[in-house]
């Protein structure tokens, strides 16, 4: 299953407060990407802000425990919001005439 992960940094938690985090968090996300866990990290092109990550778990309770342990998370300096991802199975409704 695929899911994208959208994190946002918590509210009074300011940017250098998490700054020093920056460089051993990235180090984490790699690791996810080596393994093939994470398989690919976006940020938006309209603002400024976190990662977004698009990674491959057999669901979202086991995406979470795996991110669980990224520095900024166990920390409690960034929220993540997951989105399961499937296929787009609306297009059905085109075929069935």
């Amino acid at each position: 299953m695929q899911i994208l992960v959208m994190a946002k940094r918590r509210d009074g938690v300011d940017l250098e407060t998490i700054r020093p985090y920056f460089g051993v968090e990235i180090q984490a996300i790699w690791n996810l990407y080596t393994q093939g866990i994470c398989r690919g990290f976006y940020s938006r092109a309209d603002q400024p802000g976190p990662a977004i990550l698009m990674l491959e778990s057999d669901s979202v309770e086991s995406a979470k425990s795996t991110l669980a342990s990224l520095p900024m998370v166990e920390r409690n300096m960034i929220d993540l919001d997951y989105i399961p991802l499937g296929p787009f199975l609306s297009l059905n409704h085109l075929f069935e005439a």
